[in-house]
């Protein structure tokens, strides 16, 4: 039997208390974010000085510690990010997850020891991609959630880098770092860290302005699980399972973590994974919105349209409902203190006082009818439970507890001899010495007695699971003596399993053409109509996807590839591309979808031999002059920068296809708003477009900035 790779265990840690819990059940890593510069602005986060703590902490307990950097960095932004970086650098962080590709190559030359992983963000979803990355010198990439097994099997067998999926917990409905759904309409950007759930809000959709739709959540994505599955991912080599969860309580990190934990370690050692369903159960109590196997094993059905958070189990239905009371027939165990929800009328509370038989009790189980006091009225509903209040308890009582780790121990005690102890983990090994042991004059101390206060390890991580004592008898040895060779022995293991990295400081370079100023314009057209109105005006490029390109002859055509694309063949013409793999084509310029918004990622894309470089559509005009500004400062040339200046922009593109539901190419999402979205599918692709449309008028002061080519998007129209 051919022995497999063991993959790492990586959870999620918003705070101290999760990241404890992580440990405690069982992780190989945790990621984590600081206050600056993480996509997730929402979670507690870590300060410096708990950043300093919980990397010590993680790394006694052999947990690797990565920090993520995972938002797109603005050029004001720079210096502050670069000193956060030698910080985290400086305090051992085992690895940054990074997405703006401005920084990953600032800090992969700056910092050429430091381990970088290419975030989710980063949109890499092809063998091309982790190619990419990985010659740029990163040791991992984290792909794209809606890449298939298939898919991440072929990848593994053509690279060296490591790779990282996730595994368990929220789905995005888009491809991570293409959605500016919140940032377009609310400017919260998910680049940033502050997305805002657009997907997670109720919509309508039409078609031909007909409502279709029963339930509203219409965007809003189950969880992903892939315990039955984890066999599967382990078999093709995946380096790293990733648990989703920066934002869950403890609780839930822990019970996630145990559950994988378990299901990973049964399968390496007996060919089966092991499910604890209770524990599967549990977990749902605390958090779920219905699972699903994902893109990952080619699952379609990935939205719960019925509601957006958490679902809970079903623990009854109402039977009656009246006189302020709510008569409920349970099919589960209902106790005081745990949250309920009526499906039906979305009303919920934590129960206080319930009956049974008229009776009041404190716990109610399956089959009892049970009356609980509201005033109001409920429906005939199913029942379920959110909050489980013992089993929140249980899980808080265990994780006051401390992980312990086993260690080994030998004290030698003979006669005239310096008191010796010796502790080994299995990898370290730790020697101190004492004073001369003597005779005793009156009572001697007994062996018990040595090993009862050796074994008072209560404020370490350890615990003896061996301890031998060599020596003579009737000897004398103070408490006092054994308390200090004990404590300096645990605070020398300590330092031994905490680990230095080696710090390497060198300076940026890197070599840039110069293109001279100019001022063009470009266009983006969908179809032949399009082609017509604008075929004789004094366009440098005209952008055009595949099907029009085959049935237009124009020189300035250029074809614009898709920006999801899992394999690529061979092109012979000027390409306009949208993602990391099409890096590898000559003769490029890059679409708005790579995400530039500082002067390193322009002169990191110019180095790599793009021509010309499509901005964010996240800028303002102000961080677009200080981009262009620093750009020349340092680097004494002129970059080639495109800017869109009007149309409809893409909001979000998604795997999946609300529209194959309803069987038509286009449709209408219309939010609470009554804002219109126009959704269109493109290789077999979801794109959808923001309600309001971009129309820039001064376009001068563009060109004055140091824009060479202002583009005007008709897609989408």
């Amino acid at each position: 039997m051919i022995k497999l790779k063991r993959p790492e265990l990586l959870s999620p840690a918003g705070d101290f208390a999760s990241l404890k819990a992580a440990i405690q059940a069982g992780c190989d890593a945790v990621y984590l974010g600081g206050k600056l510069f993480g996509a997730r602005a929402f979670s507690n986060n870590f300060d410096n000085n708990e950043l300093v703590e919980a990397i010590k902490y993680a790394h006694l307990y052999k947990v690797k510690v990565y920090v993520t950097v995972n938002t797109l960095v603005y050029e004001h932004e720079v210096n502050k990010f670069m000193e956060y970086i030698d910080f985290l650098y400086r305090n051992n962080v085992d690895a940054l997850i990074i997405q703006d590709i401005g920084m990953m190559d600032l800090i992969r030359k700056t910092y050429p020891l430091l381990e970088l992983h290419a975030s989710t963000q980063m949109h890499i979803h092809n063998l091309e991609g982790v190619k990419l990355v990985e010659s740029l010198g990163l040791k991992r990439a984290v792909l794209a959630r809606e890449t298939s097994i298939n898919l991440i099997n072929e990848i593994k067998q053509n690279t060296n880098i490591e790779l990282e999926i996730f595994i368990h917990g929220a789905l995005c409905i888009s491809y991570s770092g293409q959605c500016l759904f919140s940032s377009l309409i609310g400017n919260r950007s998910g680049n940033r860290g502050s997305c805002a759930g657009s997907c997670r809000q109720k919509y309508d959709l039409l078609i031909n302005n007909k409502k279709v739709n029963d339930e509203q959540y219409l965007l809003s994505t189950k969880d992903l699980c892939s315990l039955e599955n984890i066999g599967k991912l382990i078999d093709i080599g995946v380096d790293s399972l990733k648990i989703e969860g920066r934002m869950k309580s403890p609780n839930y990190v822990y019970l996630v973590t145990k559950l994988y934990r378990e299901a990973i370690d049964s399968y390496l050692l007996t060919g089966q994974v092991k499910i604890n369903l209770d524990e599967l159960t549990n977990l749902k109590k605390i958090f779920n919105r219905n699972y699903t196997k994902g893109f990952l094993f080619d699952e379609l059905d990935i939205v719960n349209s019925y509601r957006p958070n958490h679902l809970g189990i079903e623990i009854g239905r109402v039977i009656k409902s009246q006189n302020n009371y709510i008569d409920i027939l349970l099919t589960d165990d209902l106790n005081i203190n745990d949250g309920i929800r009526f499906i039906d009328n979305d009303i919920g509370f934590i129960v206080t006082k319930m009956f049974v038989n008229k009776k009041r009790v404190e716990h109610a189980k399956k089959g009892d009818i049970v009356s609980i006091y509201y005033q109001g009225k409920i429906t005939k509903t199913n029942v379920v439970k959110t909050t489980d209040y013992l089993l929140n308890k249980e899980i808080e009582e265990k994780l006051k507890s401390k992980k312990k780790i086993d260690i080994k121990g030998i004290l030698e005690v003979y006669l005239n001899q310096s008191i010796k102890l010796t502790i080994t983990d299995g990898n370290n090994e730790v020697v101190t010495t004492g004073s001369l042991v003597e005779t005793a004059k009156t009572s001697p101390i007994s062996y018990e007695r040595i090993k009862e206060q050796l074994n008072k390890l209560g404020n370490t991580i350890y615990q003896f699971t061996n301890l031998e004592i060599k020596g003579d008898d009737n000897i004398f040895i103070s408490i006092k003596e054994l308390n200090d060779l004990r404590n300096k022995a645990t605070k020398i293991l300590n330092d031994k399993r905490l680990y230095n990295y080696q710090y390497l400081k060198e300076e940026y370079k890197i070599d840039l053409p110069n293109f001279k100023q100019e001022k063009n314009y470009n266009v983006l057209i969908s179809d032949l109509n399009q082609y017509n109105q604008i075929k004789d005006k004094n366009y440098k490029y005209i952008y055009m996807e595949q099907e029009l390109f085959d049935k237009i002859d124009d020189k300035r055509k250029v074809l614009r590839l898709n920006r999801v694309l899992e394999h690529h063949q061979k092109y012979n013409q000027k390409l306009l591309i949208g993602e990391l793999g099409s890096l590898i084509y000559d003769d490029i310029s890059t679409d708005f979808s790579f995400n530039v918004t500082n002067s390193y990622s322009v002169a990191l894309l110019h180095s790599l031999g793009v021509e010309q470089i499509c901005l964010s559509y996240e800028l303002t005009d102000t961080q677009i002059k200080n981009l262009i500004d620093a750009y020349h400062q340092r680097y004494h040339k002129h970059p080639n920068l495109e800017l869109v200046v009007y149309g409809n922009l893409e909001a979000m593109i998604s795997k999946y296809n609300i529209n194959q539901k309803y069987n038509v190419d286009e449709s209408i999402l219309l939010d609470r708003f009554n804002n219109k979205y126009k959704v269109i599918i493109k290789n077999n692709l979801m794109h959808i477009y923001d309600y309001k449309k971009r129309n820039y008028q001064d376009l001068n002061k563009y060109f004055a900035m140091g824009i060479n080519n202002l583009r005007y998007n008709l897609d989408g129209k």
